[in-house]
């Protein structure tokens, strides 16, 4: 699953913004998780997380003009593919708007 948004400001405050809400999240839902590694490399962030056995990689590639979220989705997910993509760019559209 691949998303492009528009992130309308500079790469690094773009980080910034990325930094705050995987904090954010890994608060709030870091109890649910047994495994929860993010790691930059360069202008990409490596995500792993694991839930309830599951377990979820994905990357988000800052550029000079957008975010792209990369990510594969568990076999057992993908019936919900549609819907995960909606929510994923509904929550990274509100994050750069």
């Amino acid at each position: 699953m691949r998303i492009a948004v528009p992130h309308h400001t500079t790469r690094a405050k773009a980080r910034k913004i990325i930094d705050k809400r995987v904090k954010n999240a890994e608060k709030q839902y870091g109890h649910l998780a047994t495994d929860f590694d993010c790691e930059w490399e360069s202008d990409v962030l490596c995500v792993k997380v694991k839930a309830k056995g599951i377990t979820a990689k994905g990357t988000l590639e800052i550029t000079e003009s957008e975010v792209i979220i990369d990510g594969k989705l568990p076999l057992i997910a993908l019936p919900f593919e549609k819907k995960i993509r909606a929510a994923v760019e509904k929550e990274a559209e509100s994050m750069f708007a």
